[in-house]
């Protein structure tokens, strides 16, 4: 009867072994890019976005937000082929992160009070501000010059409401569905102005399709503090990517990926952000 026993538990060992062998897999990664031992991490970004986050026709991507992302991926042991990128829309940022659908997130992610909230940031790693795209020979240069003119963003935004309510009551408010859209209409002369974050703004006019055609006015009119966004509670990661940045500012790739993406619309960048220090 000893033996019986011996013999049985060892099957039920032999079973379970095997159930566990069964349910981990063959890929030898980590699903959700968690990098505990993994071979992927997956990161979100935006494909729309030229200069910051951007899907090149070859299935590549480019941008600001790419090159950060890139960096701070390395730091944390992870090879540019080990990265996937996953398309993280605005709306759905904080539902990746808490599904774990990605392990961070750098989408022109701005720091605000009711985000930190649902997730926490690492950074910030640019501030931005709300600015005012124009033809290059327009004389739009003040906010208040928008009153009877046509000022876009896209549907959705608060940037041009804010602009009429606070600035340009008699501003004339188109809103299109994406940003490429208010690009067409200033070429065109249909539109005088789109309003945004000035980093996107300059990573439209820094494409070579509109090289020479665009300017920024410069205007300021709020503060942006970009962000990569992690799952709420994971402070391990939110300081690893901070450790990260702070080499990214002091080696130069910093300033180096400002110019890469930025440079040829004459974006005035601020300098590098203090990591852990928002700008209100």
């Amino acid at each position: 009867m000893k033996l019986r026993k011996v013999s049985a538990a060892a099957a039920t060992a032999l079973v379970l072994a095997l159930t566990a062998t069964a349910c981990g897999g063959d890929d030898g990664g980590d699903s959700n890019g968690s990098g505990s031992g993994g071979d992927k991490i997956k990161i979100g970004i935006k494909y729309d976005q030229p200069g910051l986050g951007l899907k090149e026709p070859d299935g590549s991507f480019s941008g600001f937000d790419v090159d950060v992302a890139t960096y701070v991926a390395k730091e944390l042991g992870y090879e540019p082929d080990q990265i996937e990128w996953v398309e993280t829309k605005s709306a759905d940022r904080e539902n990746a992160l808490a599904r774990g659908d990605v392990k961070m997130i750098a989408a022109t992610y701005s720091i605000t009070d009711e985000r930190k909230q649902k997730v926490d940031f690492a950074g910030p790693y640019l501030l931005a501000h709300q600015d005012l795209l124009v033809k290059a020979d327009s004389d739009i240069k003040e906010g208040t010059d928008l009153n009877g003119k046509k000022l876009c963003s896209v549907t959705g935004s608060t940037s041009a409401q804010n602009v009429k309510d606070e600035i340009a009551p008699k501003a004339q408010l188109q809103q299109l569905g994406g940003y490429s859209e208010c690009i067409a209409g200033l070429q065109s002369d249909q539109l005088d102005a789109l309003t945004t974050d000035d980093a996107i703004l300059a990573g439209f006019a820094a494409q070579e399709q509109y090289k020479g055609q665009f300017k920024l006015t410069g205007l300021k009119l709020s503060n942006e503090n970009y962000g990569i966004g992690v799952k709420k509670g994971d402070t391990a990661t939110v300081n690893k990517i901070n450790d990260a940045l702070k080499k990214m500012v002091s080696d130069g790739a910093w300033e180096k990926a400002v110019k890469d993406n930025f440079g040829p619309a004459n974006y005035k960048n601020e300098p590098a952000p203090k990591i852990g220090q928002i700008v209100q």
